[in-house]
């Protein structure tokens, strides 16, 4: 995928959010929001779109995406809880999602694996492209989309089983057929759990630390042979050390899975991200997309204001 995403990305937006022709069009480009770095955004050939008031970065690599999101809005019920975002998830990559409680971070990680179909009320608008496909037609099976996109809560939750069987489950119900117990071992192993249990695996899952039971839950999750990886703050509930594994294991797990992670941590966003996403709600509580763009960019050098003021701790 070449780094003009954005700007090909337009011709095939949803009507309602469909934004100018690409910079260099006969169409001239529309002016910045009143945040934008105007001089920043010129000399780094910024895409804008006006409808969403979000500024882009080009990127620096030539890197394919796992998921192209197009005009995604989420509801419950009446209320609006994102507008119209739209971004690209890079394969093997990790993008962090970041922005203050309640603008919506949560909510999208969810619409990326259709979680949120659960929720009595909850709907969700515009496209999420997966392998040609978009997850959010109601022909796709959403028990299939689960499988091949994973997810990590912000609290570790293991079944009341064994270590074994919490790593086995999903592979089972799923109809995994080959060796289980190479399979239990490599997924822990690429949890970075093996070495720690590798001696009590019939012990329950419950009697483990919390930095454990949230490296069971990974491991949980790579058992099913996951594409994507989505972890809503894991390290949240978390004391330091078993915080910095969890750190370490998302980079060691990039190599393998595309990786999205909601996180308030400052500090974690730019150690472990390769993009970051910047989400922010205004008045009236709808979050939407103010920057996207590599996370040594958005952190050193934001094009909007309200980025960098989040970042250097003005608000938020």
């Amino acid at each position: 995928m070449s780094r003009n995403f954005f700007g090909l990305m337009r011709s095939s937006a949803p009507p309602a959010t469909e934004a100018p022709d690409a910079i260099g069009s006969e169409r001239a480009a529309p002016p910045p929001p009143p945040t934008m770095k105007q001089d920043d955004a010129a000399s780094a050939g910024v895409h804008l779109d006006p409808n969403l008031e979000a500024v882009r970065h080009d990127f620096t690599e030539e890197v394919d995406m796992a998921l192209k999101l197009r005009g995604v809005s989420a509801f419950y019920g009446s209320f609006q809880a994102i507008d119209r975002m739209t971004m690209p998830i890079p394969r093997n990559r990790v993008t962090a999602l970041i922005g203050p409680s309640g603008c919506g971070k949560s909510t999208l990680l969810r619409c990326c694996n259709r979680m949120n179909d659960l929720i009595p009320g909850a709907r969700i608008a515009g496209e999420i492209e997966f392998e040609g496909r978009n997850l959010l037609d109601p022909t796709v099976d959403a028990v299939d989309v689960r499988r091949r996109i994973g997810m990590v809560f912000q609290k570790p939750n293991p079944f009341p089983k064994s270590i074994y069987e919490n790593v086995a489950f999903g592979a089972r119900i799923n109809g995994y057929s080959g060796d289980m117990d190479r399979l239990v071992e490599d997924s822990l192993r690429r949890a970075a759990l093996w070495d720690e249990v590798k001696d009590e695996l019939d012990k329950s899952g419950l009697a483990l630390s919390g930095g454990q039971q949230q490296r069971l839950c990974i491991a949980r999750a790579i058992a099913v042979q996951p594409e994507i990886i989505l972890m809503d703050e894991p390290a949240s509930a978390l004391d330091p050390v078993a915080t910095l594994k969890i750190e370490d294991l998302m980079r060691e797990l990039a190599e393998h899975y595309t990786i999205v992670v909601v996180t308030h941590n400052m500090q974690q966003a730019g150690r472990v991200s390769d993009y970051t996403a910047f989400l922010l709600a205004g008045e009236e509580r709808v979050g939407r997309l103010v920057e996207f763009g590599p996370t040594q960019e958005i952190f050193t050098n934001p094009l909007d204001q309200r980025t960098e003021d989040y970042i250097t701790g003005r608000y938020g």
